[in-house]
């Protein structure tokens, strides 16, 4: 079995991983904040924290990984959606979780073991903020409760800026009743027509680091394997998270391993809301790429380098899975063991191209078995075992594969010389035969409904 290596942003090398209860792997991943759909940067630390559980789960046995993933339900850009459509915020949250649980499904992201909402640890977060008042870190002013960057004495040591940077950098607000322009909010005053509940401060509601660091606690411990997220959380919100927690819990490191992903960039620039330069999940399904096809492309370069989102990233992604696929369904072979070149190189720190370039292999090599078991393993393919839809050639419809693919390519032939009538009564056909056609810009794909 390979060791796993993983980058620890807080040491700055690849370390080998040890978590501390090999029964018990925990890993906690930031999650959504829900106002809006996902556009596909979002996708990115869902998909490659998607293939880290895989991983564990390959070394460690399924039962022995705990992977939380949070939902923020109480923001301020919650709020102004509600107050924008006239309603209430869970009537938002609502919406854009179970759009959020979609995109990330049609991706082939797996659930989960534990979803934390944040309106749900309220009590939790109360009680954290407490701890820490009595701990002389942090401390009460005008209605808020301020975490004191003073306090643990090493602040800043996860992004290792000095801190009038991380102050520049970070737009930190400044307010007259802080000790320190660094200090954040951990809980802040509510007016009557927003979202609160009652504390020892007054009406509230938490800040937004407090979330995190109270809903670890209460699910995976005081200290968890492994925490996760993209680039732009290294600070200011896993600092503040490693910080408060650390005090609240005597000195305890919050986790043993940190991940960071790199950015998806549209052009020449980080794709962000706020810049208005992104494309959702949703809008790219529509446009006929599968959810396949946008995982590969997400997993193309390695989670911590840059990303550039092109429409020719997306073509070839989409050509070399059609001929991985096209490969499985002429074989009746089924998944064998995952190949120790694909284990090896997803422990060397989730080396997905050398994944990729590695099934190419196998498909060289015919070894149609080994291809199943590293596209399963890469979330590619479901189950283990083959897509039955698509891959699994044991039953009737896959003996049948390449007949459709011979109406598939009649149905192309007959809309490229503009014979519409008997394109509809080919895609007719298939539909009666239970087969879903997905036209794209790279051709035309097809599935079992």
């Amino acid at each position: 079995m390979s060791a796993i290596r993983l980058y620890d942003t807080m040491r700055r090398a690849k370390v080998d991983f040890e978590p501390a209860d090999p029964k018990r792997v925990t890993m906690y991943v930031c999650g959504p904040t829900v106002y809006g759909r996902a556009h596909i940067g979002n996708a990115r630390p869902a998909v490659v924290f998607d293939v880290l559980q895989r991983l564990l789960r390959h070394t460690y046995g399924a039962e022995s990984v705990v992977y939380a993933r949070n939902i923020t339900d109480i923001d301020d850009k919650i709020m102004a959606a509600a107050v924008a459509e006239g309603v209430d915020p869970k009537v938002i949250t609502g919406r854009y979780e179970a759009h959020y649980l979609a995109d990330m499904g049609a991706l082939g992201v797996q659930p989960p073991n534990i979803a934390p909402h944040a309106t749900d640890h309220i009590p939790q977060m109360i009680a954290m903020i407490g701890g820490l008042i009595d701990r002389g870190a942090a401390y009460a002013a005008e209605e808020h409760v301020l975490f004191d960057v003073a306090a643990p004495g090493d602040y800043g040591r996860l992004s290792r800026r000095p801190l009038d940077e991380m102050i520049a950098g970070a737009r930190v607000e400044i307010a007259p009743y802080k000790r320190n322009p660094a200090d954040f909010v951990l809980w802040k005053p509510s007016t009557d027509d927003q979202p609160g509940w009652e504390s020892p401060w007054g009406r509230g509601r938490p800040g937004w680091h407090i979330e995190c660091s109270a809903m670890i606690a209460a699910h995976l411990g005081h200290t968890i394997d492994i925490h996760g997220g993209g680039l732009d959380l290294i600070f200011p919100h896993h600092e503040n998270e490693l910080a408060q927690s650390s005090c609240a819990h005597d000195g305890a490191p919050l986790a043993r391993v940190w991940m960071h992903n790199g950015f998806l960039s549209m052009g020449d620039t980080k794709m962000s809301k706020s810049l208005g330069n992104v494309v959702t999940v949703d809008a790219l399904l529509e446009q006929g790429w599968s959810g396949e096809v946008l995982r590969l492309a997400l997993l193309s370069a390695h989670y911590r380098q840059p990303l550039a989102w092109t429409e020719d990233l997306l073509t070839q992604s989409k050509a070399t899975l059609d001929r991985w696929q096209g490969f499985l369904r002429r074989s009746d072979v089924a998944a064998s063991e995952v190949p120790e070149r694909v284990i090896a190189a997803l422990a060397d720190d989730l080396n997905t191209p050398a994944v990729v370039a590695a099934i190419a292999r196998l498909s060289r090599l015919d070894d149609v078995g080994g291809m199943r078991a590293a596209m399963a393993l890469m979330g590619l393919i479901e189950p283990i075992t083959g897509r039955v839809d698509e891959l699994a050639p044991a039953t009737p419809e896959a003996t049948a594969a390449t007949n459709i693919d011979d109406l598939v390519a009649a149905r192309t032939a007959a809309r490229a010389r503009k014979d519409f009538a008997e394109s509809d009564r080919i895609r007719d056909d298939l539909v009666e035969q239970g087969i879903i056609l997905e036209d794209s810009a790279g051709g035309t794909t097809w599935r079992r409904a």
